[in-house]
């Protein structure tokens, strides 16, 4: 539904700013003050905005009508079995379309000073290659009034795009800004070439809302999602420009690359929309970066040991770079088994932790004390060198890195009440 429908359904938590806020670093800087709480901008520079609407695991699964604790095996359930979509003919964001655009005079911010302009940040982008459908999240860097540089990773969307140009093609592609958390976990969401995304959005709504996720056609062929605020519809072409400096997920400025060009050629959006903002390293870009991959990291380390409780990308690791897992050991060795599990499925994360299962991980101080009280160096510590690890990782020498386990399970065979913590 759309993000107003949304601010007020959990109104209690948001902060409205009704004053001018200027899209160049003020509209940061509040959002900084408030990392949890979505942050409501009435004038963003002449614009409505907002962020920070999706910053905790509670109101993601609040809006599925689910617990955060239920939350991991309804996004598992989604991605190993998809559902369909539903085409409908007509939606909000198309009252409303233009060929004259502009995105100078837009929403966009600039988020941090050394940020080398403004930035798109919270768009799912849509895309089709020969039968083949991609969502994906990429961050775009305005350069003028209908172009823009975009970061996209060696994944999918990088592969349609290399398909294209090496066809002689432009790349039609579609970018949605103001989702429902469905879509956005789905485009954070990493499966096999070939799968489409918004199937899993959709197997995850008709499980948790009774529902499939609406669709509707656009201009250029594609099909997006419906509740989209905004709607850009463009091509990739065979350009290339300078991308970045730009703050990513670990608070420190991303790289300099040379990346693909987007020409925007019709924008669409609601009346009254309200433009999403992400701000890279806080709470909600953590939601839909590091949340869906936790599925995969619970199905590898179900293959090495036999019953995992939870797993968790955590804030103070930016959400992919530590984790921690809980288990219910059913022999020795498993802790260090579901280590490597753990480390081989996602291979961006160089620290994870392994805790029994009346560990809480989504507390950290919870966490420590099984470390405290648990765990032992000289025969739970597990080191690897050498191994490819995350390129956002300011401390790896080109992607390459040490990684660290760290098994905080009870001893095979120690007595309960050594280990225990008393209750009542």
């Amino acid at each position: 539904m759309a993000i107003g429908r949304w601010l007020e359904s959990f109104s209690e938590d948001v902060v409205v700013v009704r004053e001018h806020t200027s899209r160049e670093l003020e509209c940061t800087r509040i959002l900084l003050k408030h990392p949890r709480n979505p942050v409501h901008f009435a004038d963003l520079d002449g614009f409505e905005a907002v962020g920070n609407v999706w910053s905790t695991r509670d109101r993601v699964a609040a809006a599925l009508h689910t617990t955060k604790d239920e939350l991991l095996a309804k996004l598992m359930e989604a991605q190993g079995h998809p559902k369909d979509t539903r085409v409908v003919d007509r939606a909000d964001f198309m009252k409303n379309d233009s060929t004259d655009v502009d995105l100078r005079d837009s929403p966009v911010p600039k988020l941090y000073p050394k940020d080398a302009g403004r930035y798109i940040t919270a768009g799912v982008w849509v895309a089709e290659w020969q039968g083949v459908r991609n969502l994906s999240f990429h961050r775009i860097q305005i350069l003028d009034a209908n172009r823009g540089v975009c970061r996209i990773v060696p994944r999918h969307l990088r592969h349609m795009y290399t398909e294209a140009m090496n066809a002689g093609e432009e790349l039609k592609v579609a970018v949605c800004i103001g989702l429902d958390p469905w879509n956005l976990i789905a485009g954070g969401t990493s499966v096999e070439y070939g799968v489409d995304e918004s199937r899993i959005a959709s197997a995850l709504t008709e499980s948790c809302l009774g529902k499939p996720v609406d669709v509707v056609r656009i201009k250029n062929g594609l099909t997006v999602p419906a509740e989209a605020e905004y709607v850009l519809e463009g091509r990739l072409i065979n350009e290339r420009h300078a991308e970045g400096p730009f703050v990513d997920a670990v608070r420190t400025y991303d790289r300099v690359r040379e990346e693909p060009v987007l020409v925007v050629d019709r924008v669409y959006h609601r009346d009254d929309p309200i433009f999403h903002i992400i701000v890279g390293g806080l709470d909600e870009h953590f939601m839909f970066m590091g949340m869906p991959r936790e599925p995969v990291i619970y199905q590898a380390v179900s293959r090495a040991v036999p019953h995992v409780r939870a797993v968790r990308l955590t804030e103070g690791g930016c959400a992919w770079l530590h984790g921690i897992v809980s288990i219910r050991k059913q022999h020795a060795g498993d802790g260090k088994n579901a280590i490597m599990a753990a480390l081989g499925a996602h291979t961006s994360m160089k620290q994870v932790t392994i805790v029994d299962d009346d560990i809480d991980i989504f507390d950290d101080r919870d966490v420590e004390w099984a470390v405290a009280t648990r765990f032992q160096a000289d025969r739970g510590l597990v080191v690897l060198h050498g191994v490819r690890g995350s390129s956002i990782d300011p401390s790896a020498n080109d992607g390459i890195t040490a990684k660290l386990g760290i098994d905080a399970t009870r001893p095979w065979g120690a007595s309960p009440e050594m280990f225990d913590k008393a209750t009542l």
